[in-house]
């Protein structure tokens, strides 16, 4: 077990009921986006949380990888290779890692330090995951001994001791002496035409002479092989033996030291055992999230409001396998909206089958194991979940052959565990319920276990076609009746859930749909008691008539909202036109009272033409004056600085559009420059063949005056500007 998983809560969960769900599916989809077999080992193990405080963390890392995949600080890469073959060896007195491990050992670290750091750097933006970093107590003292070891490609290097240094000094000195006295040798016997065309040749590891089979007892050396047809042997010269001995002892010597140069590390080393454990899980850890974050982004996961009342309220909720399976078809998906709540503790889900009852039953089910196992959901993020310590399940059909156990052996068996476990925290989903046996026996054992979920408050959705079933919903205060809707018509289902009525099966109306002659429907219907038939006929037409008067609703409501959106527009259109009434108004008053006064000052004027007095008409004018004024209205200092204010906002107002304008030009001329120079306009002259601009109409220029040009179209002439033809 990872010491970060101490002390976490499983749900009580049995493994049926992950299979009913098909949590296993879900989780193979989420492991595809781990990038280490490790990685993926431990999404296949998940299993749900019960504890609030185990959920509520997890679910805000998967929510903040998420948000890294979408800004500029994103998570870097996580990717190592495992390391649990070194962490065994580190565990065994005098054993020794390779290169190749250390190097392994090395990416853990360096990995585990740079995403430590980012953590850290960016806390702010992902305050979850860096409070879980803190867990890692990261040291240097790894890293730093590994690289004092090996160079970036893995390999030992030459001054990781002093003795190493100096075998490998002395096998650059020895393999030089090889190489000069080979090449010393085959120019030698190249001479004396010894050698065959390819000259040389690799035996061993070792370079050869490819003497001719004629001349092999005039080479001196040491004879390591010979060619398919015998007509070459390889030959290593004498020359090159000594000092190719000499490179054999050094090579040795090197695999030795580096073979105790790696055994010490792996000595230094084996104390940080379980803190090279704690960085692999912790990488592990990391690639688990980044695997849930991605497939969130897949379904459109979100995380919904966790309620620590006792309710369930999805809104629009999807089934995620479902989705995936339908996006890949580019088939529509239908969303489903479900509540639960202490006053309405467990919903009975009644109807035809192929109308989504099962798959509305899983949704729920589904969705509630994701989100308690760390996973973000597809539902309207204002839903609420709440936690459940378990989860019950019954759906298909589950015969046994293991144990000799028919299906309904099988269920009652199942009922039997329920019994025993189910409580007030308790979830409970049940396909089909009471099926399996007689109906009507098979009816009255599922009411009395319904009745024992309800007494002990637990939450539960079932589906049935039993009609006691729909009756003891009816008549238990907190149960809900709830049907699929089908078309009352064509009988297609609608897939859509709609609570506070049953649903009819709609047996023989589906049967004649599908074919079956009408006069054996009549004969199965005299079968069975006419009760029944009527009970379930009723719910039928009360389906069809709630149906009708739902969408007659419905369109009512579309008309009022259309009714109050017209008078809504009315009213603002008539505020309009009452508005420009009063300022054409005061508008008309104000021209009136400047004629007014306009008609007064004429009439001074006249009297002065006649008269010359000027006194008289200095007093006559500064008693208009006087009487104009006293009809003012004296504004305060505080008035006039709000009335300034507001006209200096409107020149901002004013001088910003005028700006903004500008700067539309601006583009606008720069654009224009870009644009590719026109075409040079051709000089026209009398005789060509001429058209209007965008026009059709093709003539001949007779004569050309100044700017214009008297065009000839054949049956009419006309006078036209230059500037506006085109050569044709």
């Amino acid at each position: 077990m990872s010491p970060f998983s101490w002390g976490i809560i499983m749900i009580k969960i049995h493994k049926n009921t992950l299979k009913d769900l098909e949590f296993p599916t879900v989780l193979d989809q989420v492991s595809e986006y781990c990038i280490t077999e490790m990685g993926k080992e431990k999404v296949l193990e998940i299993l749900p949380f019960a504890s609030e405080e185990d959920i509520l963390p997890e679910l805000y890392r998967v929510k903040e990888f998420t948000a890294s995949f979408e800004n500029d600080n994103r998570i870097p890469n996580h990717g190592f290779e495992a390391i649990s073959k070194e962490i065994k060896l580190l565990g065994i007195d005098n054993s020794s890692i390779d290169e190749a491990g250390f190097r392994r050992i090395l990416t853990v670290t360096e990995t585990t330090h740079e995403l430590l750091k980012f953590f850290k750097k960016f806390e702010e933006f992902y305050t979850y995951l860096q409070t879980y970093s803190e867990n890692i107590s990261y040291t240097s003292l790894i890293s730093e001994a590994i690289q004092k070891v090996l160079d970036k490609y893995g390999q030992v290097k030459d001054d990781a001791s002093p003795e190493l240094f100096e075998i490998r000094k002395q096998l650059h000195r020895v393999k030089a002496q090889v190489n000069s006295s080979f090449v010393k040798a085959l120019s030698q016997y190249l001479q004396a035409d010894y050698l065959d065309e390819i000259r040389e040749s690799i035996m061993e590891n070792r370079r050869v002479l490819a003497v001719k089979a004629m001349h092999r007892k005039k080479v001196r050396g040491a004879v390591l092989g010979q060619s398919k047809t015998g007509s070459i042997v390889y030959i290593e010269p004498q020359e090159t033996l000594d000092f190719t001995n000499e490179l054999s002892n050094l090579y040795y010597d090197e695999a030795e030291e580096v073979k105790r140069i790696l055994k010490s590390l792996t000595a230094y080393i084996r104390p940080y055992k379980l803190l090279l454990v704690s960085y692999q899980d912790y990488l592990v850890q990391i690639d688990v999230w980044h695997a849930k974050a991605k497939y969130a982004l897949e379904i459109h996961g979100v995380l919904p409001l966790l309620s620590k009342e006792r309710q369930l309220n999805l809104i629009k909720a999807f089934h995620p396998l479902l989705l995936q399976s339908n996006k890949k078809q580019k088939k529509k998906t239908f969303p489903q909206s479900i509540t639960l709540h202490p006053e309405n503790r467990i919903i009975v889900i009644s109807g035809p089958n192929a109308g989504g009852k099962s798959i509305t039953l899983k949704t729920v089910g589904l969705l509630q194991l994701m989100l308690q196992s760390g996973l973000l959901i597809p539902v309207d993020p204002h839903s609420e979940i709440c936690l459940f310590d378990r989860v019950l399940t019954d759906i298909g059909d589950n015969q046994s052959i293991e144990n000799h156990l028919s299906t309904y052996s099988y269920r009652l068996k199942q009922m039997n565990q329920f019994l025993k476990s189910c409580n007030k925290n308790t979830l409970f989903l049940i396909d089909e319920f009471g099926t399996g046996s007689d109906p009507e026996l098979g009816g009255a054992l599922a009411e009395t276990f319904l009745e024992v979920f309800y007494e002990r408050e637990a939450f539960g959705i079932i589906t049935t076609h039993y009609s006691n079933l729909k009756l003891l919903a009816n008549e238990l205060p907190f149960a809900t009746n709830a049907n699929m809707q089908f078309d009352s018509r064509s009988l297609e289902p609608l897939f859509h859930l709609h609570l506070g009525e049953a649903g009819s099966s709609f047996t023989f109306e589906v049967a004649q749909k599908n074919g079956i002659p009408y006069s054996l429907i009549n004969k199965a219907k005299k079968k069975i008691e006419r009760g029944k038939v009527r009970f379930d006929k009723t719910i039928a037409n009360l389906q069809k008539e709630r149906s009708e008067l739902r969408k007659t609703s419905a369109s009512l409501k579309t008309e009022e909202e259309k009714a109050k959106e017209e008078s809504k527009q009315l009213e603002q259109t008539n505020a309009k036109i009452q508005q420009k009434l009063e300022s054409y108004q005061e508008l008309f008053d104000s021209n009136q009272k400047l004629i007014a006064i306009g008609k007064r000052f004429d009439v001074l004027s006249e009297k002065y033409f006649n008269n010359k007095n000027k006194r008289e008409l200095i007093d006559e004018l500064f008693k208009l004056v006087l009487q104009e004024n006293t009809k003012r209205k004296k504004v305060a200092p505080k008035e006039k600085k709000v009335e300034k204010l507001k006209e200096q906002k409107v020149l901002k107002e004013v001088e910003r559009k005028v700006e903004g304008i500008r700067k539309r030009k601006k583009k606008e001329k720069e654009a224009a420059a870009k644009l590719p120079p026109p075409p040079p306009k051709v000089t026209l002259k009398i005789g060509d063949k001429v058209r209007m601009i965008d026009g059709k109409a093709i003539g001949t220029i007779d004569t050309i005056e100044k700017k214009k040009a008297i065009v000839n179209y054949g049956m009419f002439t006309t006078n036209v500007n230059l500037s506006e033809l085109e050569k044709v």
